[in-house]
């Protein structure tokens, strides 16, 4: 029902996951990062518990190879299970069911894994990977939805379209970026306008947060709308000459 892809972003080491399927709020479902561990998606016939079990492994020093062994050998279920793991090494790992709908399977290279089920055909995580692999030039964010919609012009999931959804984590505990559609007739590109709202003031605002270096982070609302207001004018500017 689902496809994802699964990558860490070599410039900076945020890890990503995107996700869209023909299924209510996907991206409430799927995607598990933990910053500096790895990430899990867990999808087909999802077990939730998936997520937070593999991060744990992946802690305790598990490679993803060993935390897909782990949750499948635990789980009766599993021929109707989907599970993707990269590792804090940048190590892949997946398992998919006998049980799992056609066509479903994955795939993995040194930059990005992918997975997905009830697709329209293998072109789905092909197109996925290459126009991921393709678009290095673009920040990360950015990078991952163009790939995904290159995977849903190339079919998508088989059923059609519902939702869709984008984690990202840094090195804090809180997410970089969390945004999901839910329900929506074009969640992927829904999710990109989502993904340009974003830069117009969280982007900026997210540097005043709190870190595992300042527990406290910035609260002097003068300073912080000041400097966001400049960010955003000096933004404008550049976009303004690039368009010029």
């Amino acid at each position: 029902m689902t496809w994802s892809i699964v990558a860490r972003d070599p410039q900076t080491g945020a890890i990503g996951i995107a996700v869209a399927s023909r299924f209510f709020a996907v991206g409430a479902r799927v995607p598990f990062i933990a910053p500096g561990v790895g990430a899990v998606a867990t999808q087909a016939l999802i077990n939730p518990l998936y997520g937070p079990k593999g991060l744990d492994l992946l802690r305790d020093g598990a490679s993803a190879a060993e935390v897909v062994a782990a949750l499948v050998a635990d789980d009766t279920g599993r021929d109707h299970r989907q599970v993707q793991v990269m590792d804090a090494q940048g190590r892949f790992a997946a398992h998919t069911g006998a049980a799992c709908v056609d066509w479903c399977g994955s795939l993995s290279d040194e930059i990005c894994g992918l997975a997905g089920n009830m697709l329209a055909g293998p072109q789905v995580l092909e197109e996925t990977a290459r126009a991921y692999r393709e678009n290095a030039d673009l920040p990360f964010p950015r990078r991952l939805l163009v790939a995904m919609a290159a995977g849903e012009a190339a079919g998508g999931d088989k059923r059609g379209k519902q939702s869709a959804g984008l984690l990202i984590h840094t090195s804090e505990d809180w997410p970089d970026l969390d945004i999901r559609v839910d329900d929506h007739p074009e969640p992927i590109a829904e999710l990109a306008r989502l993904e340009r709202v974003s830069r117009e003031r969280w982007t900026h605002f997210k540097r005043y947060l709190a870190t595992r270096e300042d527990p406290v982070g910035i609260t002097d609302r003068a300073r912080i709308d000041a400097e966001i207001a400049a960010a955003i004018a000096a933004a404008d500017a550049e976009t303004g000459a690039s368009a010029a």
